[in-house]
């Protein structure tokens, strides 16, 4: 005797094939621009610029002569970003998890309208921010100087990693807290020993954030910065020329466009399990 599907079976199946056709479509959608990139990154000149386009580049259209072409000096302008992102992305959570957890289980004066301002300042647009920052940095004389990046960069995230720890913190149970009371620990050192360890997935994912918005910030960077060599990798990317005033390098930006990109998909990576777990806390939260 054979078996034959039941109904549900054969009733979820189209179900099924029409998940996984949309989970095809929306990864091309998403994963065409960023393969089109490296694509343009490796073809020749011609190729770039050939009507119709070139989407199958034969072995001879193919070249690494634009990541050649970024010299050195790149390495260079990576160095920088990476600094200024890491730097600013420390102090974030180094002033923002304590702050994050005094509002969460410390019972302070005027605590919602602390709350108030820090959300209103995080939705506060911080290009407006942009000729009252340049007047400051020029009175105190902090151009061409990375802590003119680190310290608006950290205080435009503050606000936001204020806001996303703090209700990681009042996920967790507070007997933790109370038992470590009872084992003679203060409010620092059950910060430091309980709450944190618990949380690094939380401090994971919100200092990615930062990072992410220190690592390709352009404005601020544009400006604030003028020497060469602290350029950071936007504003190098930007500056690339071609021969010509008429001449646009598609291939050079392309590569530096994906060569600025490799840290921040290898960072993700390698804390991959920590950023789902955080995301995962959180939805659980909401």
């Amino acid at each position: 005797m054979t078996n034959t599907p039941s109904k549900n079976q054969s009733e979820s199946n189209p179900p099924r094939i029409l998940l996984w056709v949309g989970i095809i479509l929306i990864a091309i959608f998403c994963l065409a621009p960023v393969l089109w990139q490296v694509l343009t990154s490796f073809k020749i000149n011609d190729a770039i610029t050939a009507i119709p386009n070139v989407y199958i580049p034969t072995p001879n259209q193919l070249t690494l002569d634009h990541y050649l072409s970024l010299g050195g000096i790149f390495a260079r302008y990576v160095f920088n970003s990476a600094l200024v992102s890491f730097t600013s992305t420390l102090v974030c959570l180094a002033v923002g998890a304590p702050a994050a957890y005094t509002l969460a289980r410390l019972k302070i004066p005027g605590e919602n309208i602390i709350l108030g301002c820090i959300l209103i300042v995080s939705l506060f647009p911080y290009v407006l921010l942009f000729l009252g920052l340049l007047e400051i940095i020029k009175a105190v004389g902090l151009g061409n100087n990375y802590l003119a990046l680190i310290i608006p960069y950290t205080a435009i995230n503050l606000p936001l990693t204020i806001l996303v720890l703090r209700s990681f913190f009042q996920q967790l149970p507070k007997d933790l807290e109370d038992s470590a009371k009872v084992d003679g620990y203060n409010t620092v050192q059950t910060l430091l020993k309980i709450v944190l360890p618990l949380t690094v997935p939380a401090l994971v994912t919100t200092g990615i954030l930062t990072f992410i918005f220190a690592w390709n910030e352009f404005i601020f960077a544009l400006t604030f910065i003028t020497r060469e060599e602290m350029l950071t990798i936007p504003v190098a990317v930007a500056r690339i020329g071609g021969a010509s005033a008429f001449e646009v390098p598609y291939g050079p930006i392309a590569a530096a466009t994906v060569v600025g990109t490799l840290p921040l998909i290898i960072l993700v990576l390698l804390f991959q399990r920590r950023i789902v777990q955080g995301i995962t806390a959180g939805a659980v939260k909401g």
